[in-house]
């Protein structure tokens, strides 16, 4: 391969990223390393945690289905790896010592905007066929409406049969669930941070993170759906801390999992 002068350029060979093994207490590691992230930049943490308060709140208010509302709201949180770039601007920006830019975390995406287009794309075509499938599967619990006074979730929470509604939706959405997290712990923060990053690459070093450190990211999984589950039982007031927290942690997940770049000789 030659450049515009004629002179012979080699091509670097690629190099699959390595994942590591890291210490089975590494969630709570991330969770402080987050817990300063957020204390070190709180305005632009919590912006992005407000926006997801908002949006949920939102979706609460104003979408008139029930089904749809609880498809939405499940649905949102599926997408939500793709939200939060900005938030794993603003860790990366400390990582390297950097000041961080509030307006550069709005358009952080544009560093590598094809590789994290083409996941963004990936999941919302994943949204759109859990829409469906959840519908289907309120429709085989539900004959009538399902319960809207004072929140869905709280009145699900009150009956038995809530109870079970909710153990056979969250086996419906398991497989959802764990695609998304499979093939995104540390994808979108891998895309963000190496700009040559193909998305594929990406998703395929995710999945070898969690099958190498596979109780690890078992405890990372159910500890995000804890602390999102407090966000959003909250009346998503608590999303407005936990969506940077997890964010802010889910960089130096990824920081932990994949070794660096080697630098060149």
């Amino acid at each position: 391969m030659s450049d515009e002068n004629g002179a012979v350029v080699r091509e670097a060979p690629f190099v699959m990223p390595k994942v590591r093994e890291v210490a089975s207490g590494a969630p709570w590691r991330w969770l402080a390393l987050g817990f300063a992230d957020l204390r070190a930049a709180p305005l632009p943490s919590l912006f992005y945690g407000f926006v997801f308060a908002v949006m949920g709140a939102a979706i609460q208010r104003f979408v008139g289905e029930a089904a749809l509302e609880l498809a939405l709201v499940t649905g949102f949180l599926l997408v939500s790896p793709f939200l939060a770039v900005g938030i794993y601007d603003i860790s990366r920006h400390r990582t390297r010592g950097k000041r961080v830019v509030f307006a550069h975390t709005l358009v952080a995406w544009q560093a590598n905007a094809p590789s994290i287009g083409f996941y963004a794309l990936i999941l919302a075509l994943l949204l759109a066929v859990w829409i469906r499938v959840s519908v289907v599967v309120v429709a085989l619990f539900f004959t009538g409406d399902m319960p809207q006074e004072g929140g869905i979730f709280a009145q699900l929470a009150a009956t038995p049969e809530g109870w079970v509604f909710m153990a056979a939706y969250a086996a419906a959405g398991a497989g959802f669930a764990l695609f998304v997290f499979a093939t995104g712990a540390v994808s979108i923060p891998m895309l963000l941070d190496r700009h040559g990053m193909d998305t594929l690459t990406a998703m395929i070093t995710s999945f070898s993170a969690l099958r190498r450190n596979l109780p690890v990211m078992v405890l990372w999984a159910v500890t995000i759906v804890v602390l999102v589950g407090v966000g959003v039982f909250t009346w998503y007031l608590g999303l407005v801390v936990v969506v940077p927290l997890v964010g802010h942690a889910s960089w130096h997940a990824y920081r932990d999992c994949v070794e660096p770049v080697p630098s060149p000789p």
